[in-house]
């Protein structure tokens, strides 16, 4: 028993030793394994590429109504999203002051044709004395400028009465539009004035409606340039129709227009205000609300990269080209700000014929050696054809 433990133990570690030595060996050859990735032969196409800008909808015309008075809410004559046409009763103001003013201007009014009666019996009475050779020239002269005074003097309590008509008429607040009623947002009896900051209400013209949404300096740069006309005129005059993606993912059924791009380019955002008209022929759209404006641009001869096929390094794009004996190498690219669905519009860095790698682009580097198996352009485009 003694002879035989030596043996045993000298039987384990050779086995032990063996073992190592077999996962050693077979380790250069895990390491040297070629993968295969998919690639794509680059070739330039012709394509319509949709852009969409989150937007705000807005009507062409957007009224608050403020009392001018001071006063109780006395009625309020219409609801919250109600349709009005111009010249309707809105809300009427419980004011009894200006109705108080309305009669005492008509009573100053009445007082001083009275007074110009008065002063043009008068006038005529002189008159008569005086060619009698009663009263001299004189007072009949004085006669005469007191009716001028009086007449003065009832022009101006007319003049105050229609002061204190319009007032008065302020406490009756009709719609300036026609439109849709907002929100309402006093109630009956509550107490107002022409200094209340809150509007009682806002009217919409939504007949029409404004989707307004920025672009940048950029993309801002390559609209303008990719657009015909020679003055900004013109090329607002060529810039295409646009669409109207609603909050559910539907397209507004009218087309809409590019009707302004503002002058300055703010530099808080670096972005500049654009507003495209959209008829409202069905009532679909309310003021306030959001959506999304879709800009269609034509790409003649462009380099469609699908996304998967670019990575970002530190905000540079690079992609991998397969070179002779499948060794891959990293390209920088220059692309543009708008995209193509899945796909990236290459401006720089790629050429016609290149062989690019589709897939798994974060695990290669450069010098690295690899098999392909090229893709069929008719499956990776297939849904610019759709």
């Amino acid at each position: 028993m003694t002879v035989l433990k030596p043996i045993y133990v000298l039987t384990t570690l050779s086995l032990v030793f063996l073992a190592s030595c077999g996962s050693k060996e077979e380790a250069p050859a895990a390491a040297n394994v070629i993968k295969t990735y998919q690639v794509l032969a680059v070739e330039p196409r012709s394509t319509t590429i949709q852009t969409d800008y989150p937007a705000t909808i807005e009507g062409t015309e957007n009224v608050e109504i403020r009392p001018k008075v001071d006063g109780f809410v006395d009625k309020i004559l219409v609801d919250e999203g109600q349709f009005v046409k111009k010249g309707q009763l809105l809300f009427t103001i419980s004011a009894p002051q200006y109705e108080q003013l309305v009669r005492t201007a008509k009573a100053s009014v009445k007082s001083a044709e009275a007074a110009v009666s008065t002063a043009k019996l008068q006038v005529q009475k002189t008159k008569s004395l005086v060619e009698k050779n009663i009263v001299n020239k004189y007072e009949l002269q004085e006669a005469d400028l007191i009716l001028q005074t009086r007449i003065a003097e009832l022009a101006q309590a007319e003049a105050n009465l229609v002061n204190a008509n319009v007032n008065f008429g302020y406490t009756k607040i009709a719609s300036p539009v026609n439109g849709v009623i907002g929100s309402i947002t006093f109630k009956t009896g509550s107490l107002v004035s022409g200094s209340t900051v809150k509007p009682l209400t806002t009217v919409s013209n939504i007949t029409n409606i404004y989707a307004y949404f920025s672009m940048n300096e950029k993309q801002l740069l390559e609209f303008i340039r990719n657009t015909q006309g020679t003055s900004f005129d013109q090329k607002i005059a060529h810039f295409p129709e646009v669409s109207l993606m609603l909050s559910d993912g539907s397209i507004y059924p009218e087309k809409g227009k590019i009707g302004s791009v503002n002058g300055l380019i703010n530099p808080q955002t670096g972005t500049a205000r654009i507003r495209a008209t959209f008829s409202n022929k069905l009532n679909l759209l309310r003021s306030g609300g959001s959506a999304q404006v879709l800009i269609p641009q034509k790409i003649s001869n462009g380099f469609l990269i699908p996304q998967r096929a670019i990575s970002d390094v530190q905000g540079k794009k690079f992609a991998f080209v397969v070179g002779k004996g499948g060794v891959v190498r990293s390209v920088l690219v220059e692309m543009m700000e708008a995209t193509s669905g899945h796909f990236f519009i290459v401006t720089k860095g790629v050429k016609a014929g290149d062989m690019l790698v589709l897939e798994g682009v974060q695990f290669l580097k450069d010098g690295m050696k690899v098999k392909v198996t090229e893709a069929d352009p008719k499956e990776i485009y297939a849904e610019l054809n759709s």
